[in-house]
């Protein structure tokens, strides 16, 4: 076994071993009487995995091993989504830097350099996903695009229209002006902007007089059907059927009463723009009013509007018609106003209400089912909480516009003829054989939203409508992982669909994980250039290439400056190679219960210590055992018998820890067990036991026994150190194993569970740690032998002081252990217990008394010159105002630190100067 730990070198040579062996194929354990699947949530083809994709992907890889490893068999599906608008912008900007539109080089051109872009991204994610050692059954990967999956997204379509859940309409609909295209209302983005409320007068067309209203949107003026009062109003009732001019324009328009009005807003008096607004949209119905739609795709002014604002766009035409409005003295004033216009969550553009014609499924049949499958049980939220906020969505669901104007995905399958007559239909044979022969048929050139078809992915990647063996094994699926942002988005969605096509759930829980954010809370985002990808991580990056790819096209150099400065405070030296394995870890350990996740370098470098650790006493165990036999039948002594009572508990724990997906306490409960049973404690135990030839043995067996459950327990975390490990344990054991992946997941064995032997370990560990904690105190030499005497000791404490006399003295460093009366007078000693015990370490001839006192009054003098250091910065508001928030905790730690030290210290003369 190498001396040093190398990631880089064990995770390439086990990435090819798994997969030259096929070792996460689905079909491996298909006689087991049980099917676990994971349906991975399909990654964009936009680019390539960032934190929360490794995240996840890590919460999945350890159930996915965990279950193949308990014998199920098992199948993690995966694959990528199309990604219909986010895919297609990206490709528009490389055509952009060329001075080239989509529309330069026409539909079918564009979609080839859309595919030839899916190749190189959808390389990009599954390179990586086998750097992070995703153990997904790659035979089965699959595309949203795939001809199989579009066949089943035509069949789903085809079938809804039938039952009428299908239908097209003219309706009011998000529109982003920069795409061009219909987006749902879960793309829409509202964050409150400053802006402005005009006070505008509409002339009566009768007699002297105006009506006042308030709208931040003067230019949809220009399209107003009537303005409103609220019917109970009494400023207004004399003026209900009046009619007024529409300012800017040669008509004219009445004033009505609705309900709907908020007397409290403005003035009381609204404009009704049924064209421009959603809830004006409902008021136009209602009173059977004019639409008059005002602005172009591309949200400039049409041919309803003025000919003196037509082709302006809407923020160029606003500032004119207020200017003009102020000219003819119809503008009262303009107000600073707080707003959250709706922004496109791609192109960031404000959106527009706007009418046309789109396709919409008619969703609430379809909601209810689902509903109901959360309520009685058939489908669980882990955690719980995320019920309440899935149910809130889906008892208010609104028909989904399903339709884009855009040409990247799943074209509407949707025929129509000169007439206009709609003819749906899986393919364009079938719809021509509904028109009639010699019918000439265009297709509909819009495309299903994104969602429409990865509402499907559960089934439809298992071969769904086709009765395939996949599909009756693995469906439904056992769980999803997925983020709270997609619950609408997606998991609604799927479980509709998984329950109107397939007949089932689409899976029984929901694992909604949180979201990693920076060390300081901070959304990771390439704007504030927080970003960190896992590959970095992984591989280790410079300090001079992570600034380059932090500010990569970065447009404001004030920005870049800042994001440059930030991460120079943050990573000084770059970021070192922390290698796969302790990179998952740390996301292991994250995996709470919790909303937000804040990711910190150190805690990966805690792992990657980890690492270290495991493989050095790994080292250790191989080293010891070298050229021996194993008798796994040999006597066991009370340290053997302990570190196996542990470990038993141990997998206890850890199994219902990931039945309870809390896979940051199984983390932690392994970590403890590795970290302090096993290495820091049992390998420190064996020492004397193998030198003594009755106990050499069992502690040999027991070793080893140990160090390969603790692969096989550990291997869902980390796998590539410990195939290391498990296949340089086979060069004892003489097993000839392909890989650790096709070991069996340790079972917990209760004939090895012993209370005795475990709090005879907790006596002897006590009373070493006692010891310790003398010789620290006291500044005496780990080395240097002690003797001690022992007061108020019981029959256990002494057959514990006779049954571990040989280790005492090996690890405490023990010379001699005597044995006072109660009534026999104690020297003047330093004192620890053990139960009701005393360890008494006369003092005499130990430590000089005064040069202890001189040493720790120096040091506690040094420390008090730093305290105020650190308390000068601290009082200093120009610095705790100016400096990073990273750099002032960083202060106030160190403070707390030192208070902290200055305090043990000050302990430490007291006692010696009582002595």
């Amino acid at each position: 076994m190498e001396k040093t730990y190398n990631p880089e070198q064990i995770e390439a040579k086990y990435r090819a071993l798994w997969e030259d062996k096929n070792l996460f194929s689905s079909d491996a354990n298909s006689t087991s009487e049980n099917a676990y699947s994971i349906m991975l949530p399909p990654p964009n083809v936009t680019g390539s995995l960032h934190m929360g994709h490794a995240f996840q992907h890590t919460i999945m890889d350890v159930l996915t091993r965990y279950h193949r490893g308990k014998g199920d068999q098992t199948l993690w599906q995966p694959g990528t989504d199309h990604a219909g608008i986010a895919t297609q912008m990206v490709v528009e900007r490389q055509l952009a830097a060329q001075d080239i539109t989509r529309h330069d080089v026409g539909r079918e051109k564009f979609i080839e350099k859309i595919w030839d872009w899916k190749e190189q991204s959808g390389g990009t994610i599954t390179s990586q996903m086998r750097r992070l050692g995703s153990s997904v059954d790659w035979e089965k990967e699959r595309f949203t695009m795939d001809e199989g999956l579009s066949a089943a997204v035509n069949k789903v379509f085809v079938q809804l229209h039938e039952e009428g859940l299908i239908y097209r309409g003219k309706r009011l609909v998000n529109w982003d002006p920069v795409l061009q295209s219909a987006i749902s209302d879960l793309e829409v983005v509202a964050q409150e902007e400053n802006g402005f409320m005009h006070h505008v007068k509409y002339p009566f067309v009768d007699g002297d007089g105006f009506m006042e209203i308030a709208t931040t949107r003067p230019e949809t003026i220009l399209a107003d059907g009537a303005l409103a009062v609220d019917p109970s109003d009494e400023r207004y009732k004399d003026v209900v059927g009046k009619w007024v001019h529409v300012p800017m324009t040669n008509r004219t328009i009445p004033i009505i009463t609705d309900e709907y009005v908020d007397m409290a807003f403005g003035t009381g008096c609204v404009k009704i723009t049924p064209a421009h607004d959603f809830n004006d949209w409902e008021v136009g119905k209602r009173h059977k009013m004019e639409v008059i739609n005002l602005l172009t795709p591309d949200a400039k002014m049409n041919a309803n509007a003025p000919k003196e604002y037509q082709g302006l766009d809407r923020f160029v035409a606003r500032k004119q018609i207020i200017k003009d409005l102020d000219n003819a003295g119809l503008l009262v004033k303009i107000e600073p106003h707080k707003l959250t216009p709706p922004r496109g969550d791609r192109s960031g553009a404000i959106l527009e209400p706007y009418l046309t014609d789109q396709w919409f499924v008619k969703i609430a049949p379809l909601a209810k089912p689902a509903i109901d499958a959360v309520k009685n049980g058939d489908i669980r939220f882990i955690p719980e909480n995320w019920n309440k906020t899935y149910f809130n969505w889906m008892d208010n669901i609104q028909d989904w516009c399903i339709s884009r104007q855009i040409w990247w995905g799943h074209r509407i399958p949707a025929w129509y003829d000169e007439q206009g007559n709609i003819f749906v239909a899986n393919s364009e044979a079938e719809a021509q054989a509904q028109a009639g022969e010699g019918v000439k048929l265009t297709q509909d050139n819009d495309v299903l939203d994104t969602w429409f078809s990865s509402a499907l992915w559960p089934f439809s990647t298992l071969g769904w409508p086709e009765k395939t063996p996949d599909l009756s094994r693995f469906y439904p699926t056992d769980v999803l992982v997925t983020g709270f942002d997609i619950i609408f988005f997606w998991v609604a969605r799927m479980i509709m669909f998984g329950l109107k096509f397939a007949g089932d759930v689409p899976f029984k829980d929901i694992y909604i994980t949180g979201l990693i954010r920076d060390g300081q809370g901070q959304k990771m985002s390439k704007s504030k250039g927080n970003v960190l990808d896992p590959i970095d991580l992984i591989d280790g990056i410079t300090l001079e290439d992570l600034l380059e790819k932090r500010t990569q096209g970065m447009m404001q150099p004030k920005m870049a400056k800042k994001i440059k400065k930030q991460t120079q405070q943050e990573f000084a030296d770059g970021i070192p190679a922390f290698g796969t394995d302790a990179l998952r870890f740390t996301f292991a350990a994250l995996a709470s219960f919790g909303r937000d996740i804040k990711f910190d370098l150190k805690r990966v470098e805690g792992y990657r210590n980890f690492c270290n650790k495991l493989w050095n006493a790994s080292r250790f165990v191989l080293m010891k055992l070298e050229g021996e036999s194993i008798n796994p039948k040999a006597d066991l002594s009370t340290a053997d018998q302990w570190i196996l009572s542990r470990l038993q508990n141990t997998k206890k724990n850890v199994e219902k820890h990931l039945t309870d997906y809390r896979l940051d306490l199984m983390s932690q409960e392994l970590y403890e067990f590795v970290w302090h049973d096993y290495c820091d404690w049992y390998l420190e135990l064996s020492k004397p036991l193998l030198q003594d030839e009755a106990t050499k043995a069992g502690t040999q067996a027991t070793l080893i026994k140990v160090l390969n459950e603790i692969t096989t327990l550990l291997h869902p975390i980390i796998p590539f150190i410990t195939e290391e490990i498990f296949e340089q344990c086979n060069t004892i054991t003489g097993k000839d194993n392909t890989s650790l992946m096709t070991q069996s997941y340790p079972q917990v064995d209760e004939t090895l569970v012993s209370t005795e032997s475990e709090a005879e370990i907790i006596w002897l560990q006590t009373f070493i740690l006692g010891i310790r904690k003398i010789r620290g105190e006291m500044n005496i030499p780990p080395s240097k032998p002690l003797s001690c005497f022992v007061q108020n000791f019981n029959e256990s404490d002494e057959l514990h002081l006779n049954n571990n006399a040989n280790i005492l003295s090996a690890l405490a460093k023990m010379q001699e252990i005597n044995k006072l009366a109660p009534s026999d007078e104690a020297p003047e000693s330093a004192m620890a217990l053990v139960g009701e015990m005393k360890i008494l370490i006369p003092l005499a001839g130990l430590i000089d008394k005064d040069q202890e006192i001189a040493r720790l009054s120096k040091e506690i003098e040094k420390l008090d010159k730093q305290k105020m250091q650190f308390e000068g910065k601290l009082n200093n508001e120009k610095f705790v105002s100016g400096a990073p928030e990273a750099i002032v905790n960083v202060e106030r730690e160190r403070l707390a630190s030192t208070l902290n030290a200055i305090a043990d210290l000050n302990a430490q003369l007291d006692k010696i100067s009582s002595l």
